[in-house]
């Protein structure tokens, strides 16, 4: 567990996170975070999306995107093949 206080950033507030941490979770300088509160808890992550190419639909993106999530294991069972 790290402690950080809250400081002043413009109009908003900020969170300043150790170089380490962000190291860990794949996290550098211009990344999408997405921010959730969930039962009194903020949690961040990565964004995963991408941007879609043109023509592909963006409800079809995240159809795929549910059935890959499903079967994460199996797919990853299918790349030492």
């Amino acid at each position: 567990m790290v402690l950080r206080k809250v400081t002043k950033v413009g109009n908003s507030l900020g969170i300043t996170f150790p170089a380490e941490m962000l190291k860990k979770a794949n996290i550098t300088l211009g990344d999408d975070i997405e921010i959730e509160y969930k039962d009194g808890e903020i949690i961040l992550k990565k964004s995963q999306k991408v941007n879609l190419p043109e023509g592909v639909d963006a409800e079809f993106m995240e159809l795929l995107n549910e059935v890959i999530k499903e079967h994460d294991e199996a797919f990853r069972g299918l790349v030492d093949k």
